[in-house]
């Protein structure tokens, strides 16, 4: 795989220690599904050290963004965070990924799930806009531990909703509360049916499709709690419910 020359054009700290960073960057990759990450990299020694990052905007956007949390140890991510405005990244050339919807089966309800920076590439698919064209009700779930971290939250609240059809936004914090978000972790919140009372939609295997992205503990604990729901993991040779993503396994 090749890279490009990107520029950093905005650098965005969520919080105030800057362990959670968006980069806004100028490069040509072309055209890419909603959902898709695309590879950055940089140089290290000798070598260049890559890491797979979703993009967040929607593909009509002429700036690439990414939102990623710093591992403190990691070859890449603090380098990452480091970057302001006018300094060069490598982009790879060929945005690629399976979380996207043209993978899944349409059904008129799309439960978009994530913990962490995973809600990345769900600011995509919904400022989008090309899934009104198969759900009739969307429904965005970001669990995370403090309330600065639930980054692009005044994003998410804005999307453009079509007459007829139906959305909401649902934060969720395990270690904070707030009069308005649900209190908790995932899973627990899917498993005991608060999740599905705050959003007025449940599961149903009919027509309940399901995407996933965050760490891999909320990821596999939330498809044991849908299995109690009917929803199984979608594959290509076994058609299913819920599509999921994993690239997690390489530290930042």
């Amino acid at each position: 795989m090749g890279w490009l020359q990107g520029v950093v054009v905005e650098r965005k700290a969520w919080t105030e220690s800057e362990s959670h960073v968006s980069l806004r960057i100028d490069a040509p990759i072309g055209s890419f599904q909603p959902g898709q990450f695309v590879r950055l990299g940089l140089e290290v020694g000798d070598e260049i050290v890559g890491r797979p990052y979703s993009l967040v905007n929607a593909p009509a956007d002429p700036l690439l963004e990414v939102y990623f949390d710093v591992v403190p140890t990691g070859p890449l991510s603090p380098r990452l965070a480091a970057l302001r405005r006018g300094d060069a990244v490598r982009v790879g050339t060929s945005p690629y990924g399976f979380l996207v919807l043209s993978e899944i089966s349409g059904g008129s309800d799309l439960w978009l799930i994530a913990s962490g920076t995973g809600v990345g590439p769900f600011v995509s698919i919904v400022t989008d806009g090309a899934l009104w064209a198969r759900y009739d009700h969307v429904r965005v779930v970001h669990g995370v531990r403090h309330e600065a971290e639930l980054a692009y939250a005044e994003r998410l609240q804005a999307v453009d909703v079509p007459a007829g059809k139906s959305y909401a936004y649902l934060p969720m914090l395990s270690r904070e509360s707030r009069a308005d978000t649900l209190r908790g972790r995932i899973p627990p919140a899917i498993a005991d049916g608060r999740l599905q009372r705050a959003a007025e939609r449940g599961f149903d295997p009919a027509c309940s499709r399901v995407m996933l992205c965050g760490n891999p503990a909320m990821v596999e604990d939330a498809m044991v709690a849908l299995a109690g729901c009917g929803l199984h993991r979608h594959r290509r040779r076994a058609p299913g419910q819920i599509l999921i993503e994993e690239y997690w396994s390489r530290p930042g």
